[in-house]
């Protein structure tokens, strides 16, 4: 398959691999989906296999860019926000949720067995992580700001915020950092100053939120209100021809309807950072976005790493050869729309549009970063597999139906066999658990860049 009518390589849709349109001579550039994703390493004859042997990546260090702004997406034929629903629930300060968990939020990693037992009594769910404590400055801030994401996260009808109490980041210190909170929402429990059963406290607090939570039931709220994580992982040659593309028709649709998407894993971009800047809305935008790309490879430079040590192991044998042929797959999971805003580590939506998150790909990273932005959900596009699930609903959308076929208790949607993906995800937000859910797979990670104490 020829995937745009400048590409110089086909793509066999099996294994996802690339093999030469025409002879590309040594050091000229191999083009698919209509740009360049690296150099010919050596000449290479009509009909090869054009992979990692013989096409190197041409990415280099940190680039100036110029402001040549392109119209964004039209909005999607035949809908509007006032057509569109679907049943939330909502809370008392007006967000929406699409779930009504109960969430149990670490303040310190040493707290999480404690957790663990808290969640298997009462049926709230919880999400170890290491961090809270030994972490300094910047370090530590991004580890509150991404905790408070997750304490407001309106998807949990009740959030228990569990401390040992002589961490850095104790409870009185979190609660700084806070701000303000609903005090029938969120409760507080510091293991430490419990003088006897913390355990039995704790599920004392957890009843009296889900409590709370009961109180409150699915409503109709316009779609308008909903935001979307895009993430893939553990692509392969299709993700970009069918998982990524797929996604990309979804926000679109959802950002036509008025809706809001996320993008993120910014090293997924470098490759592809100026079809992005090119649908900037304005000036101020596209300068954030310089900042972003440039801002991460200027932190994989500060540790001594090259730009362009991507993609990985399972990305090769899926038929991706360099960053950029990874990236112009990747970025196709934000559609055609204009980019609204650029958000920083911790920060949450705002605007209705497209925004880029700064971050990882690292999979459990991303959707941690994804949900403390407050994405209601994620669309999660993979061609090799994986389990993993956020604390909110993950929709693992398939390149491939092979893949569909040999793990269906990972996959949710075959992008490869095709089907309405807008009204699919909308049955996840309606209530339709995906398989994450079922299986119960809800994880975080934390980004950490300083030193550890």
């Amino acid at each position: 398959m020829q995937i745009h009518k400048n590409d110089n390589v086909e793509v066999n849709l099996k294994d996802g691999h690339k093999y030469a349109l025409c002879d590309i001579k040594k050091d000229s550039p191999v083009i698919k989906f209509g740009f360049p994703i690296g150099t010919a390493s050596q000449d290479i004859k009509q009909g090869d296999h054009v992979h990692t042997h013989n096409l190197k990546t041409a990415l280099d260090r940190v680039l100036e860019y110029a402001y040549n702004p392109k119209a964004g997406a039209a909005a999607a034929a035949g809908q509007t926000a006032d057509d569109v629903f679907i049943q939330g629930y909502v809370r008392e300060n007006g967000d929406i949720g699409i779930r009504n968990d109960i969430w149990i939020i670490n303040t310190v990693g040493c707290v999480n067995k404690t957790s663990e037992i808290l969640a298997q009594k009462t049926g709230a769910f919880y999400f170890a992580h290491p961090f809270g404590c030994s972490q300094m400055g910047d370090d530590l801030a991004l580890t509150q700001k991404i905790l408070r994401g997750l304490v407001n996260h309106p998807n949990a009808g009740g959030v228990l915020v569990l401390g040992l109490g002589c961490e850095n980041n104790h409870i009185a210190e979190f609660q700084r950092v806070l701000g303000g909170w609903n005090e029938k929402r969120v409760k507080f429990l510091s293991t430490q100053d419990v003088a006897g059963d913390e355990i039995a406290e704790g599920v004392h607090l957890i009843e009296e939120l889900k409590n709370y939570a009961a109180g409150f039931a699915r409503e109709k709220v316009p779609v308008s209100k909903l935001k979307v994580g895009l993430k893939c992982g553990g692509s392969d040659g299709l993700s970009g021809i069918t998982a990524n593309p797929a996604a990309g028709l979804f926000s679109d649709r959802l950002i036509a309807c008025g809706g809001s998407s996320v993008l993120t894993e910014v090293p997924e971009m470098f490759g592809a950072e100026t079809i992005l800047m090119e649908r900037c809305i304005n000036r101020e935008v596209f300068d954030k976005t310089v900042r972003l790309i440039n801002g991460f490879k200027e932190y994989y430079i500060r540790h001594d790493q090259v730009v362009y040590e991507n993609p990985s192991p399972g990305n090769k044998a899926g038929g991706i050869s360099t960053l950029e042929e990874k990236s112009l797959g990747c970025t196709q999971k934000g559609g055609t729309a204009a980019v609204v805003d650029v958000l920083d580590y911790g920060d949450t939506v705002s605007k209705n549009g497209l925004n880029l998150l700064n971050g990882p790909g690292n999979d459990i990273v991303a959707v941690t970063n994804l949900t403390a932005a407050g994405c209601h959900l994620i669309l999660f596009t993979t061609g090799r597999g994986t389990p993993l699930g956020a604390p909110v609903p993950t929709v693992k959308i398939s390149s491939n139906t092979r893949l569909a076929t040999e793990k269906p208790h990972w996959i949710d949607f075959d992008a490869q066999a095709g089907g309405d993906i807008f009204d699919f995800v909308l049955e996840v937000a309606n209530g339709k658990p995906t398989k994450s859910e079922e299986n119960g797979y809800r994880e975080i990670a934390l980004f950490k860049s300083g030193v550890m104490l």
